[in-house]
């Protein structure tokens, strides 16, 4: 979000922690025939960020830490903990964001190239999925190749320096990224969770790879005509310590 703002980029809302001016409300009420919101997108919030861009409007990504503490000002809930809410989690995202968003909100207006560059990101999953679906076969792959050598003693072939680059850049990548993701879960709730974050990584893989499954049938679906289905999140919130009125249970 940092990113987005700093390039001029319209800012996606989170529904569960934003807030918008009543003149821009009232706007976007107007231009929808005096309905703010769309029941029939299934990321509302994703598109009124884009929606308050396309009318000009500004959006700000605000990071500041209450009155006379250190804890970030937000909303803090859970995300699913149970596979299957997960997944309806990750897949809803997807239709309404890759999929069945992109049908409806389209590319930005001409010229405004970062908000071209943020939205077909937001789009990736379309690619990325395949993709990690392949790393993850290679991966297996790999390992039974290495066992098969090492029971048989037979020669492993040569990597071509090109190849070895490769792996070493993708590696060093890789690196930064996990490196990039215990820092900040860490930054803000501790270094056992950013610890922790590390094999989190795989199991949100899994949850992708899930949630796309889920997500290609659901949108064929609704191309075909079915009913729209929008799979509510069960927001769940930590209990309040009741010795601070911002602070948390951990």
């Amino acid at each position: 979000m940092p990113v987005r703002q700093a390039l001029g980029a319209g800012l996606p809302l989170a529904g569960t922690g934003c807030a918008i001016a009543v003149p821009m409300l009232s706007r976007i009420a107007i231009a929808r025939g005096g309905m703010p919101f769309d029941e029939a997108s299934l990321t509302e919030d994703y598109e009124l960020g884009l929606t308050i861009a396309m009318l000009g409007g500004r959006g700000l990504f605000l990071n500041v830490r209450e009155r006379g503490g250190d804890q970030p000002v937000g909303v803090h809930a859970y995300f699913p903990a149970t596979l299957d809410a997960a997944v309806r989690q990750k897949a809803r995202w997807m239709v309404g964001i890759a999929l069945a968003g992109w049908d409806r909100t389209g590319w930005a207006a001409r010229g405004r190239a970062t908000d071209h560059w943020m939205r077909m990101r937001d789009r990736r999953t379309i690619l990325a999925i395949p993709v990690l679906a392949a790393a993850y076969v290679a991966l297996v792959g790999w390992g039974i190749t290495e066992a098969a050598h090492w029971l048989t003693a037979s020669h492993r072939p040569d990597v071509s320096p090109a190849m070895r680059l490769l792996l070493m850049c993708n590696s060093a990548l890789l690196a930064w990224r996990i490196a990039m993701r215990a820092h900040f879960v860490g930054s803000r709730c501790g270094w056992k969770e950013g610890a922790r974050s590390i094999p989190r990584a795989i199991i949100a893989n899994l949850v992708a790879l899930l949630a796309a499954r889920r997500a290609i049938f659901r949108y064929l679906s609704m191309l075909r005509g079915a009913e729209l289905r929008w799979d509510k999140t069960a927001h769940h919130f930590p209990e309040l310590a009741p010795d601070s009125p911002g602070g948390v249970v951990p």
